[in-house]
């Protein structure tokens, strides 16, 4: 007689069950089996004898479980990755079957990067209210790479944000491309100053954002930084624009900002830029989106409203240069 095989494709699908890829999630989310236990509201057997039997149907240990630890293995990290988008999937059903009419009233979810200013998209979210208004759109700000991570588990419509490097699982396409100066605030003794150099710079005190790292996405600023010969130590850091605007007025230190959006801070006597004045680190925001994801219509309009006024208005139009 054939053994069967363990990892037949068709078993799995057949005899899978959604209800432990959800416990799944929450197990691999948790710190321990009881953690996961008092979120999901169950008994510790019963969250322990769930994981038991998927590991028994998968034929794989799925979390090293012993005195003092709890972590996914291998198999364990490869599930999550796909559970995940299963339950952002399962998620939207839901709400696709609600939409089912002749008008669009969906909602479209976006994550993203802080202070993004981007005319061209706020003239796709006119349009697309204009054409549609009973659909509704909430905008979530987060670091760049949790709102990719949004999109990958299927919970974010798209994303609006930097790259740093690009997941095949997702399709990419440039929105605009903005140049980052350096700036100080008006307690900064440099504040106000002109005919500043590069010397000015050296050993200066320096705010900034967690990216601005030589293996992150900011890696172009981090090198703007270092030409300045400023001082290593930053004495102020967010991941969000507004908060490291905020430090920079405050006189923490001198840090980079967007130049096209601190222009008006500029105008307003809040900021002051300090050199380099040219060859700035141009850093480039992208639509982010998961081509496999089951979008309702509210999300495909506005998507596919955006990524055409970008095929329609050429790159030097998307160039914000301050």
């Amino acid at each position: 007689m054939e053994t069967p095989d363990p990892f037949d494709p068709d078993r799995i699908a057949r005899e899978l069950d959604w209800n432990l890829l959800r416990t799944f999630v929450v197990l691999a989310e948790s710190r321990s089996i009881t953690d996961a236990a008092a979120r999901l509201r169950l008994a510790q057997p019963s969250v322990s004898a769930a994981l038991k039997k998927l590991e028994d149907r998968l034929g794989r240990r799925l979390i090293d479980r012993a005195p003092g630890r709890y972590a996914l293995t291998e198999a364990g990290r490869l599930l999550l990755r796909e559970a995940v988008e299963i339950q952002g999937s399962v998620l939207r059903l839901s709400t696709l079957l609600r939409e089912l009419t002749d008008e669009v009233q969906g909602h479209v979810r976006i994550a993203l990067a802080s202070h993004v200013v981007c005319p061209l998209l706020d003239r796709a979210l006119g349009e697309f209210h204009a054409a549609h208004p009973r659909a509704s759109v909430s905008i979530d700000v987060r670091p760049s790479a949790d709102a990719i991570a949004e999109v990958l588990a299927k919970r974010a419509s798209f994303a609006v944000c930097l790259v740093r490097s690009p997941n095949p699982r997702l399709e990419y396409r440039r929105l605009y491309r903005e140049f980052f100066g350096l700036f100080c605030g008006p307690p900064h003794p440099l504040f106000g100053r002109a005919n500043l150099t590069l010397d000015d710079l050296a050993g200066q005190t320096s705010v900034s954002f967690e990216t601005d790292r030589l293996q992150d996405v900011l890696k172009p600023v981090t090198v703007m930084r270092a030409q300045a010969k400023m001082g290593e130590k930053i004495t102020g850091m967010s991941s969000n624009l507004e908060e490291v605007r905020r430090m920079i007025v405050a006189g923490l230190g001198i840090g980079p900002l967007p130049v096209h959006v601190a222009a008006r801070d500029v105008a307003d006597g809040l900021l002051h830029q300090t050199p380099p004045y040219e060859d700035l680190p141009a850093i480039d925001v992208h639509v982010v989106w998961h081509p496999r994801a089951v979008r309702n219509r509210a999300e495909d309009l506005l998507l596919q409203g955006l990524l055409r006024m970008i095929e329609d208005v050429p790159m030097e139009a998307r160039t914000y240069r301050g």
